[in-house]
C-alpha cells in the first residue's frame, strides 16, 4: 500500500510539474514577469520535492517560528 501511495504521489508531483511549466510559458508569455517568477519556484520546489530535497511538508512548528521572527525583525 505504501509503495502505491508513494508513486501516486510521484505522478501527481510530475503532474503538478508539468502544468506550472506551461503556466510558466503562458505568464512570460503575456510578460508578466513576477508570476513567472513565482510559478517558476514553485516548479523549482516540486522538483526539489520529488528528487528528496526537500520535505513533502514543513515542520508547524519551525514554519510558525520562522513567521513569527519576521515580524520582529527590525527594518
Amino acid at each position: 500500500m505504501g509503495e502505491h501511495y508513494g508513486r501516486r504521489r510521484i505522478e501527481t508531483l510530475d503532474y503538478l510539474q508539468a502544468m506550472l511549466g506551461q503556466l510558466r510559458t503562458m505568464a512570460l508569455a503575456e510578460r508578466c514577469d513576477m508570476l513567472a517568477y513565482m510559478i517558476e519556484m514553485a516548479y523549482l520546489e516540486a522538483s526539489d520535492i520529488i528528487r528528496g530535497q526537500r520535505p513533502f511538508q514543513l515542520d508547524e512548528e519551525r514554519l510558525a517560528s520562522e513567521v513569527g521572527n519576521k515580524g520582529n525583525r527590525a527594518s
